[in-house]
């Protein structure tokens, strides 16, 4: 399935501080715009926080076998992000860690685990 991303309201930029005075990650704005192009959904995986140390906006997971662009998006809040998708090499139902920006980036738990689509530009 191929799909072009709408724009998201609100989005923080990078720096910049919400109403409750959290400072958005760097890269931030440039994750959150809109997708330019096509994409092509690879499945629905199981996430979880990945290295937290690992900075940037990424995702680790046996949905992909080559570091290429993706999107990561919660079906619950509709929220998306921009990452690189990253190959774990495991199974396909293994899950994928997700780094800490793109987790706060898509409002999700970092303590659980999140069902999230994943998507790779085309």
């Amino acid at each position: 399935m191929i799909e072009a991303l709408p724009p998201e309201p609100g989005a923080l930029a990078s720096g910049a501080q919400d109403a409750t005075g959290a400072t958005a990650p760097a890269g931030l704005e440039e994750a959150t715009a809109p997708v330019l192009g096509f994409e092509r959904e690879l499945g629905v995986t199981t996430a979880s926080l990945g290295d937290p140390t690992d900075p940037g906006f990424w995702a680790l997971t046996p949905l992909t076998d080559e570091i290429r662009r993706g999107r990561l998006a919660d079906p619950v809040s509709g929220k998306s992000v921009q990452v690189e998708l990253r190959p774990s090499g495991g199974a396909s139902g293994a899950g994928t860690r997700v780094s800490l920006s793109a987790m706060q980036a898509l409002e999700v738990p970092l303590i659980s685990l999140t069902n999230l689509k994943v998507y790779a530009s085309e």
